[in-house]
């Protein structure tokens, strides 16, 4: 495309949604309305927010990868449980909304819930996740910007970085979420017409003739139901998706602003599109593997934008490269006000008390925080890390919490000790059974892999619990369980990946409820609702009320004695 087009496209993209970001920009701009809109996002906006929010460049960049490596069966898994993991968030986003109708951010939830360690928790994962997914978007345009054009990766990703910040930065989240819904839209219709016109002029169905007759498959590559793709993209993906969409505060930002009643639609449309989107994405690395394709110089993430350069004609080509832009945008977006919103909410607003937190104060460490995020995942980003491994790894991480951030919304016995001990337990086993610190030989497998098929009851029994309830939670998580362990053992072991997010949830759900399960705590949820609510209102956090005369701390509840 060359420097001229690269950059006139970019200046179109980023000038267009910096106009609609100072359009929407406010004289006096409010602390609440740059992190939550106010709470009452209509279903278009809120459900293409939530669409363009899932989809991001690494989604499309990662279904080509497992498409290219696992064959057809790995953009089925990257995208059919991404999308079902969207599903899931409803019943639980209602239970939260229901909880804590005014929050910010779920850390701030957690604080009233808990305390100040189990905020600091979440909002520390949360941080960590938003700032290497800032990476992940930054790496995918700058590998994108690099290859079509003489421009260099790092200029690549300083331009991406500078566009989005500079838009972001006017209206926070509610820009975010207005210029999704444009995104999502030049995505959704860019994706219907490149990802057909890439299939056929590769040679249609024969290029899956040739590529086999060639020998660039194997038959586990060549399989719908391919076990290599399930044990090592779709099994890890599954535990991976269900704690971004349980901890991910960008998933959050969104539930906590959306009308109450439009909680569902919003979700449910949100999955279809974002299947849709990735799963056709990751068939053109599906189309690189029959070809015979060898990724530019060894790196997978550049396969999307290599075989767009290779067969879309110069419109067509300009149409790709701003469908990948939008898509990262997207999301680079919702990473700095999610980390904006943490640091307003979580570090000042919750350490100065509510009734003392000063509105101007907080846009202006909101704005300061999108600054210093950008720095730094423009700093990570250099090194060029595999995007879908960072995906799993931070998707794992969050596995530590998810259940102990669940049990909180629905179970009054939970406290502050069992969600602290579970999450930082899970953690530790995580972490060596992840990177293979210690070798799965001998007693240390057979305790791994005992952990991790209680790890996949602890999966499945979350997911039936948000729809179904709790009985039949309980029997999906022991049937499931019983029916992995003819095979668990001698066999986990050789998936560290998997083994690692399974043990996380094993780990975090059995020392969550043995410390809760005898507990005499008894949590009166409505005290969330006190606790949490506007900055710019000047509410007065009940708890500093009650204590502004004394320098003694304060319990989280009256009557739960864990806290």
């Amino acid at each position: 495309m060359g420097t001229p087009g690269v950059l006139a496209l970019l200046l179109l993209f980023y000038g267009g949604t910096m106009w609609m970001s100072v359009a929407i920009s406010k004289r006096k701009e409010s602390a609440d309305g740059y992190m939550t809109a106010g709470n009452r996002i209509g279903f278009g906006i809120s459900a293409a927010s939530m669409t363009a929010t899932w989809i991001w460049a690494s989604s499309m960049y990662a279904s080509a990868t497992a498409g290219y490596t696992y064959g057809v069966a790995g953009p089925i898994h990257y995208g059919l449980w991404g999308a079902l993991m969207i599903l899931f968030i409803y019943p639980f986003g209602k239970r939260i909304r229901a909880v804590a109708p005014k929050a910010h951010t779920l850390a701030e939830v957690m604080y009233a819930r808990h305390g100040r360690s189990s905020q600091l928790m979440l909002a520390g994962s949360n941080v960590l996740g938003s700032v290497i997914s800032l990476t992940s978007n930054f790496i995918a345009g700058g590998a994108i910007i690099a290859m079509l054009s003489p421009l260099s990766f790092g200029a690549g990703i300083a331009i991406v970085a500078g566009g989005v910040l500079l838009y972001t930065l006017w209206s926070g989240f509610r820009a975010s979420v207005l210029t999704d819904f444009v995104q999502v839209v030049a995505m959704l219709g860019a994706a219907a017409i490149v990802i057909p016109v890439i299939f056929v002029a590769a040679g249609g169905s024969e290029m899956f003739e040739a590529g086999r007759a060639m020998g660039n498959v194997t038959p586990q590559q060549e399989s719908f139901f391919s076990s290599d793709a399930f044990m090592n993209q779709g099994a890890p993906y599954i535990a991976a998706v269900l704690a971004y969409a349980i901890g991910n505060q960008t998933i959050a930002q969104r539930l906590f602003a959306v009308r109450e009643d439009l909680i569902k639609p919003t979700f449910v449309t949100a999955t279809v599109g974002y299947g849709a989107t990735v799963i056709g994405a990751g068939m053109v690395g599906v189309m690189a593997l029959y070809l015979g394709v060898q990724p530019l110089d060894g790196d997978v993430n550049n396969l999307l934008p290599q075989m767009a350069a290779e067969y879309l004609p110069l419109l067509l080509l300009g149409l790709a490269f701003l469908m990948i832009i939008g898509s990262l945008s997207s999301t680079a977006d919702s990473d700095l006000a999610a980390l904006s919103s943490i640091v307003m909410a979580d570090v000042y607003g919750q350490s100065v008390g509510r009734e003392k937190a000063n509105p101007r104060t907080m846009l202006l460490i909101g704005r300061a925080t999108m600054v210093v995020a950008t720095g730094v995942a423009l700093y990570f980003a250099t090194a060029r890390f595999n995007i879908l491994d960072l995906l799993v790894f931070v998707g794992a991480l969050w596995g530590c919490l998810v259940f102990p951030v669940i049990a909180s919304f629905y179970w009054k016995k939970v406290t502050n000790l069992a969600f602290t001990v579970s999450v930082l337990t899970a953690l530790a086993m995580f972490l060596p059974v992840r990177f293979e610190f210690i070798a799965l030989t001998g007693v240390w497998a057979v305790l791994v892999e005992a952990l991790a098929i209680v790890g996949v009851g602890v999966v499945l029994g979350i997911m039936a619990f948000g729809f179904f309830g709790r009985k039949a939670a309980v029997w999906v998580g022991v049937v499931a369980t019983v029916a992995t362990l003819p095979f668990g053992f001698d066999f986990l072991r050789d998936y560290a990946v998997l083994s690692g997010s399974l043990v996380a949830y094993a780990v975090s759900f059995l020392v969550c409820w043995a410390l809760s399960v005898r507990s005499k705590a008894d949590f009166d949820f409505e005290t969330i609702k006190r606790v949490t609510g506007d900055f710019d209102d000047g509410g007065l956090d009940p708890r500093t009320q009650a204590n502004e005369n004394t320098d003694e701390p304060t319990p989280t509840t009256t009557k739960n004695e864990g806290n």
